[in-house]
């Protein structure tokens, strides 16, 4: 089979094609190369680190199964950024941790996380503003920003309205404009026009 140094400088597309054709080595490098960016994007869609590990190997032995199905249109990282995202939305939804399709009362909440410190956060970090959001923001945010799926994709992965998945996502890129806003006052003084 081939060597470590050798599958370390080829290219994810040479990886697949030997992955394709049973080489175990060849899958075990795109995991090595992408499985932390996986894990992350569980982590701001809402899992914790052990279901967040959990859901990427699940991805990954989905992705090797599934190997032939792989093009090349796209990266293979964005390509089994989806597989993940789309199991973490079933994992989600099986259980029940958030209704989509019942707003909220005091679902809004403009005070940027760390307001309340004396105004000693100047900057928050994009994982922590995500996890400011409300679970449905968070998720559809996380599906069409982080897992590169279209609305109406992340609409059929969540089994919701399009509409709803539109809401939700401008919603919830309008509260991060504000948290993550340069002036630090958490864009309350100004209009964020998009």
């Amino acid at each position: 089979m081939t060597s470590g140094p050798v599958l370390a400088s080829a290219h994810d597309l040479e990886l697949v094609a030997l992955a394709a054709t049973g080489g175990r080595p060849a899958f075990g490098e795109l995991v090595r190369r992408h499985g932390s960016s996986v894990r992350g994007l569980m982590r701001r869609m809402g899992a914790d680190h052990a279901m967040a590990d959990d859901l990427a190997q699940d991805a990954f032995l989905a992705a090797f199964e599934q190997i032939g199905d792989f093009r090349g249109e796209g990266t293979f990282q964005a390509w089994v950024k989806r597989i993940a995202a789309r199991l973490y939305v079933k994992r989600w939804r099986r259980e029940a941790r958030a209704d989509l399709m019942a707003e909220q009362a005091g679902e809004e909440s403009d005070t940027p996380a760390g307001a309340g410190e004396g105004g000693a956060v100047s900057r928050i970090d994009l994982d922590e503003a995500l996890q400011g959001l409300a679970p449905a923001e968070r998720i559809c945010v996380s599906l069409c920003y982080g897992a590169g799926l279209s609305h109406a994709e992340a609409a059929a992965a969540l089994n919701a309205p399009l509409g709803t998945v539109k809401s939700h996502v401008k919603r919830g890129l309008d509260k991060l404009r504000r948290r993550l806003s340069p002036d630090g006052d958490g864009g309350q003084q100004r209009q964020v026009h998009g």
